[in-house]
């Protein structure tokens, strides 16, 4: 079996259970497999702001420890130190904008932490729901978003059926100038062109001169495709979308709510059964 020497995991409905907690196993295995000297690298679309103590209850805030946040926008040291970044142009941004509210869809801008809603009264965002640790400023219209700030992604966040529908009605643009995809039920994400998971950890790998045949990805959702494609071993867990299961090279036989992420790493790093 190949030597596995990172580990990328996705948070939610992956890591994490329902409750957006981390098992006792999970930890426990994540904790092994560092002290091998096997990198553990959180893989989110989320802003490490968003995850709140996360890195110091995993004990991955050490100064060689990493993460790929954004979707792959955003490749990082957990100490908040930049290593590349790739975001969305003003223009881009407009674009979208108008796209979607056209549609009727709200809108939100994250820079960074920061996220500019810019919604109708009648369908509000539900991001603030889905990531409370953010922090939201509600915007009357485009014109009052700040244009010297980082445009890392845009997200529509609102009822799946709703969504769903919307998706389906959506210009053609959309996918095919920009990464856009589903990473929750009620979250619908755009990326600029080639920003991915696969792509984000693909730099990181190359600044740490580890191969691709030697990286073990772990996800549910859309969003984990790339990655899950990409490594050398894509592990889709149990719980997944039928297209990450069909994509991944093995499925885990336990979900997100039984510690999924410890019996994949556990059987394919730690080399137990």
């Amino acid at each position: 079996m190949t030597e596995i020497k990172l580990v990328a995991l996705d948070l939610d409905n992956t890591l994490f259970d329902d409750e957006k907690k981390v098992s006792k196993a999970n930890k426990e295995a994540i904790k092994k497999a560092t002290q091998l000297g096997v990198k553990v690298v959180i893989t989110t679309g989320r802003p490490l702001k968003a995850i709140g103590d996360l890195l110091e209850e995993l004990d991955l805030n050490h100064p060689m420890d990493y993460s790929v946040t954004f979707n792959g926008g955003l490749i990082q040291r957990n100490d908040g130190h930049i290593l590349a970044q790739q975001a969305l142009s003003r223009d881009e941004v407009t674009n979208l904008y108008q796209q979607l509210s056209a549609m009727g869809l709200p809108v939100d801008i994250l820079s960074e932490e920061t996220v500019y809603s810019l919604s109708e009264p009648d369908r509000p965002s539900r991001y603030p729901e889905a990531n409370p640790l953010l922090t939201f400023k509600n915007l009357d219209r485009l014109a009052d978003l700040p244009e010297d700030i980082i445009y890392n992604k845009i997200v529509v966040v609102t009822d799946k059926d709703f969504l769903d529908d919307k998706i389906k009605e959506m210009p053609a643009m959309i996918f095919d100038d920009f990464e856009a995809f589903k990473s929750r039920e009620i979250i619908f994400e755009i990326m600029p062109k080639g920003v991915h998971k696969a792509s984000g950890l693909a730099k990181l790998c190359n600044l740490l001169a580890i191969d691709r045949e030697n990286v073990m990805t772990v996800g549910d959702e859309e969003n984990d495709l790339t990655m899950i494609d990409w490594a050398g071993l894509g592990v889709a867990m149990k719980n997944a979308a039928l297209i990450v299961k069909e994509t991944a090279n093995v499925v885990t036989n336990k979900d997100n709510n039984h510690s999924g992420v410890a019996e994949a790493i556990e059987k394919y790093v730690l080399g137990g059964e």
